[in-house]
């Protein structure tokens, strides 16, 4: 039999998008002669609904619109994923269709609780062995714990976190000599090397339970923070039958593959591993997908960067510019443009500035003319830079600024906001009556260029109707190392999941590897907010501590979950190169910041979940804002 998975790049709630790539799945596997097709978990409304799947009318809004895609299915058996709901529960379900008719109702067992995860807040776990009945329309279906058959082949079903659990629990093992094929439509998230473990993951069970394993996942950034990779795997006995292409730009990504279910296939002595993977080309690849996606479906005509100059907004400078690179690459120039929604025929476009605004037309200027590539063209129309000096910027980090902006074809403003720090801090001098000064309002003092910086470039993007980029990355985040409502002002924050030590190693790959010459001149720098006196030489590891050591603690603390005390242990048994009272000193420093700036987590811009943890607290990390702050356990150090 030819069976298939198919990646789908959905939107929560976009009917009419959802059903229209569920529909085209369905076709192209039509052409292709497949008899079995398996679309991603919770497709039909999108996985990310949240509380929606806790209302009445959602899960009913899903089922109606399930009548619509059985005329679709003439000829084969597709499973499509949505949620049900019954007596006040929402269960995560599978639906298998045929030949117009809806066959029943497969229902998630096992649901993911953590990490990024919070399927407990909206769903109920299916028992194990239990069956019941859904009604709509005067029809009646059965739901639960079911297997399926199709021209001669048994199917059942894990669904996504069903196959995470141990092997003597999940329902592989209690459908192993009852069916052929196993189905897993799943919603499982992106974070660098995570493909090899779903690989082991999908290739032992198949050898474990005797049988053919088909599962594909949902594709691309479909809500705003987690990225799906759109894996499809079909795996026999413990041999890889096909593997996708991960993290395509497509709306669509289907593969088929023909079992002979007939035939014996011994079990494989050993499961091939894959190559090591790239995790600078992961990140490349997955933030490149999340900003495109982003990009549309938010609606926005491209990006607004202050470009400082420095490591962070470098990066993500060249994470526009390689988002138009790969993007163009896969889909070709018309359909890039065309997917993005940024290219209207003509000069001028609509421009609606919020509710209750005032729809303007706003008619792009071009800029000046530069011998551009296609790419840069298309970077010249997504991307715009401003570079924001004060009498504390250096040379180094404009060079840096303006020649990357060039390279990559943003445009790119120039402009001081001396005037502007001035008159704030002439007017809080003469409300104090006295003069601020850096030996006595530091801090202030810092703090305030880098507020000022805000309100122009969120003008500027404002007029364009462009997506403000906001830079922190998740080392500062941590330590709260940002100024609210300054450099943390945006619509998004692309690398706030990405720790500075990464950042760094990224930006000397992609010089190399991706050839952006540029980057010589941020690589050649140690990263600094450069918001004090230029005779003071400040850094940010001075300011801090070491990135790696602060990478270090950051992940025993909370992805780890060790108290202060077994941090300092492990740090002292690691070498380090620090002395003890060095590490104490470094250790207490982190949690007193971290304590302190929870608040700012919780008012970061939605970023990217790219790497196994992050400290967003809206998807991987919860921690109260007010707190004791360790006092107990760093005054026991």
């Amino acid at each position: 039999m030819k069976i298939a998975g198919a990646a789908l790049n959905q939107i929560p709630i976009d009917w009419e998008n959802n059903l229209r790539n569920i529909r085209t799945a369905i076709e192209l596997a039509k052409e292709g002669g497949v008899q079995l097709l398996c679309l991603p978990e919770l497709c039909l409304t999108g996985y990310a609904c949240e509380d929606l799947f806790l209302s009445d009318w959602m899960p009913e809004a899903a089922l109606t619109h399930l009548q619509q895609v059985r005329e679709w299915t003439q000829g084969i058996c597709v499973v499509v994923g949505l949620p049900v709901r019954l007596q006040h529960r929402t269960y995560n379900t599978a639906a298998v269709l045929r030949d117009g008719q809806i066959l029943g109702f497969a229902a998630k067992q096992f649901l993911a609780n953590d990490g990024v995860h919070y399927e407990t807040r909206f769903f109920v776990p299916w028992p194990a062995g239990e069956q019941t009945t859904v009604t709509c329309e005067g029809e009646t279906w059965p739901l639960g714990d079911l297997t399926f058959e199709h021209e001669g082949v048994r199917f059942g079903f894990e669904i996504c976190e069903d196959a995470w659990r141990p092997d003597n629990v999940r329902p592989a093992c209690r459908l192993m000599g009852k069916v052929d094929l196993i189905v897993n439509p799943s919603a499982s998230h992106f974070a660098m090397s995570k493909t090899d473990v779903r690989y082991q993951l999908v290739m032992k069970a198949s050898r474990t339970f005797n049988c053919t394993y088909l599962y594909a996942n949902l594709l691309g950034n479909e809500a705003g923070r987690i990225i799906f990779d759109g894996e499809i795997l079909v795996a026999r006995n413990g041999h890889l039958l096909k593997r996708n292409q991960l993290l395509s730009f497509k709306e669509v990504d289907l593969e088929w593959v023909d079992v002979d279910f007939a035939a014996e296939q011994a079990p494989a002595e050993e499961i091939v591993p894959l190559p090591t993977p790239d995790e600078y080309k992961e990140l490349n690849q997955a933030m490149s997908l999340a900003l495109f996606d982003y990009l549309r479906k938010a609606r926005s005509r491209g990006f607004v960067l202050s470009l400082s100059g420095g490591a962070d907004s470098c990066f993500c400078a060249v994470g526009v510019a390689e988002m138009v690179r790969l993007g163009v690459e896969e889909l070709g120039l018309d359909e890039f443009k065309r997917r993005s929604g940024c290219f209207p025929k003509g000069d001028e476009v609509v421009k609606q500035e919020g509710a209750g605004g005032k729809a303007t037309q706003v008619v792009e200027q071009p800029a000046p003319e530069r011998a551009l590539g296609t790419n840069q063209q298309l970077v010249q129309q997504l991307l715009t830079c401003a570079y924001q000096g004060t009498v504390n910027s250096s040379d180094d980090t404009f060079n840096s600024a303006k020649e990357l902006a060039d390279s990559l074809g943003a445009r790119f403003h120039n402009w001081t906001i001396d005037e502007e720090v001035t008159g704030y801090v002439g007017k809080i001098q003469q409300a104090l009556g006295r003069e601020l000064t850096w030996k006595t309002d530091d801090l202030a003092l810092q703090n305030i260029q880098a507020r000022v910086r805000a309100p122009a470039i969120w003008l500027l993007a404002n007029v364009q109707n462009c997506l403000l980029i906001t830079t922190s990355n998740r080392s500062e985040a941590s330590v709260g190392y940002c100024t609210m409502d300054g450099d943390t002002a945006g619509s998004i924050s692309p690398i706030a999941g990405v720790d500075k030590d990464f950042v760094k190693k990224w930006l000397r790959w992609a010089e190399t590897e991706l050839g952006y010459t540029a980057l010589r001149h941020v690589n050649a720098l140690q990263p600094t907010a450069e918001l004090r006196p230029l005779e003071d030489k400040q850094t940010d590891e001075r300011d801090l501590m070491p990135y790696t050591l602060l990478n270090r603690i950051e992940r025993l603390a909370f992805y780890d979950r060790l108290s202060p005390r077994q941090v300092l242990a492990m740090l002292e048994g690691e070498g380090t190169g620090f002395d003890e009272e060095q590490l104490k000193t470094y250790v207490r420093r982190f949690y007193n910041l971290w304590s302190r700036n929870q608040w700012k987590r919780e008012r970061y811009a939605p970023s990217f979940h790219l790497d196994d943890y992050n400290v967003d607290p809206r998807s991987w990390l919860r921690f109260p804002i007010l707190s004791g702050g360790f006092a107990e356990e760093l005054a026991g150090l």
